[in-house]
């Protein structure tokens, strides 16, 4: 596994995947990707696994991908879907524990969890569109059904974030926990979970989240789009204005 990500089966039915890269606020490289990837591969095919908590190390969840990694070549970018398509295609429930900021893919992954537990400083942005791209995931689907257009088009058009009481409101998470608790109420819900009937359990969940073909459908189009979008004049002018901390000027017309 990458030596960013800690894969650690300390409860029994339970595998955890920690993300830990703090001294990069938790970026995600190919490797991590790769290593999550493989990870949600192991857990589907156990059947001693029950439940994937995600988690991460440091005062961050994750800040999205790594830009100058994502932006040197085309490993990152597949290792990226790969990992979205793995973690929308995931058919046993997934728990996260969120701290600090989820940027990005940081906040669009946990649109495919289950139960979603914040610390009260976390913050989820999906600056997308100030990059010059469009939303992955599937979260032009998800977050306007999750949120309502209105708060999803606040976070997806404007990139504005949301805080941990906000999107408690909002029912982008499932509850906010005290920061020193986080992991362990995290825990304590997997241990229920991996108590349930294993068969009353998986059904409910797939009922829950509905065709996925439809799910699938749009995540193939937001890849295609992003992959055109990243090519595009308007993500260059972004990411160089990122990369020399400036503020970008976009051309009309």
């Amino acid at each position: 596994m990458s030596q960013s990500i800690a894969i650690i089966e300390d409860i029994a039915g339970v595998i955890e995947i920690h993300i830990d890269r703090p001294d990069k606020k938790n970026a995600l490289t190919a490797p991590m990707y790769h290593a999550m990837t493989a990870a949600l591969a192991d857990a589907s095919a156990r059947a001693d696994i029950a439940v994937v908590l995600f988690t991460a190390n440091g005062d961050a969840f994750c800040a999205g991908n790594d830009l100058k990694d994502f932006m040197a070549g085309p490993e990152g970018g597949a290792a990226a879907f790969a990992f979205i398509r793995a973690i929308a295609a995931f058919d046993k429930p997934i728990i996260a524990a969120v701290q600090g900021l989820a940027v990005g893919v940081g906040t669009t992954m946990l649109l495919h969890c289950d139960l979603i537990y914040a610390a009260p400083d976390a913050r989820f942005i999906m600056p997308f569109v100030n990059l010059g791209l469009v939303p992955e995931a599937g979260s032009s689907l998800l977050a306007p059904a999750t949120l309502g257009h209105a708060k999803a088009a606040a976070m997806l058009m404007l990139g504005e974030p949301m805080d941990a009481e906000a999107a408690d409101r909002a029912g982008l998470v499932t509850a906010v926990v005290p920061a020193d608790g986080l992991l362990a109420h995290a825990r304590a819900k997997a241990r229920i979970l991996v108590a349930k009937p294993p068969q009353a359990l998986a059904t409910t969940r797939r009922l829950m989240k509905g065709d996925p073909a439809i799910l699938t459908a749009r995540i193939e189009e937001e890849a295609r789009l992003f992959r055109d979008t990243l090519r595009s004049a308007e993500a260059q002018e972004a990411f160089a204005a990122f990369f020399e901390k400036r503020a970008p000027v976009f051309r009309r017309g």
